[in-house]
């Protein structure tokens, strides 16, 4: 089993940032471009994976605790990868957000720096969509 984390800072309420970041309709907007999620009946989703230009597409399912600002997901007929969104309050209306993926069939994983670019580049995208949303129109 392999995991991996990444977390980042962000200028806004953790209330945002999570309604933002469990948005199944809106996940394309940060998501990494190889990942596509079609909303089901909840907690259920459709997840088209692309690696190595072919596209795998896996049921899976996604749950939202709004309670405790955190998005859960993982794949449903075969344990192949999970992972977790959390965002946490850090003061001062700023939050941290942290997401975890971890990878149970190696034959599923991406290599290593592809999967920590990936983390890094959603969240940078997370976090310019926050942007976007709390602008004010002058």
């Amino acid at each position: 089993m392999s995991e991996y984390e990444a977390t980042r800072r962000l200028e806004a309420l953790p209330e945002l940032v999570f309604n933002e970041a469990s948005d199944l309709r809106t996940m394309h907007r940060w998501l990494p471009s190889e990942v596509r999620v079609e909303p089901q009946e909840p907690p259920a989703a459709n997840v088209t994976v692309r690696h190595d230009g072919e596209e795998v597409r896996e049921r899976a399912l996604a749950e939202a605790r709004k309670g405790q600002l955190r998005l859960e997901w993982g794949t449903r007929d075969e344990d192949r990868y999970a992972g977790w969104l959390q965002v946490a309050g850090i003061g001062s209306g700023a939050s941290e957000v942290t997401v975890h993926l971890s990878f149970f069939d190696p034959d599923a994983e991406p290599p290593r720096p592809q999967v920590e670019a990936a983390l890094e580049r959603s969240l940078a995208r997370l976090a310019e969509q926050v942007r976007l949303r709390t602008q004010t129109p002058l």
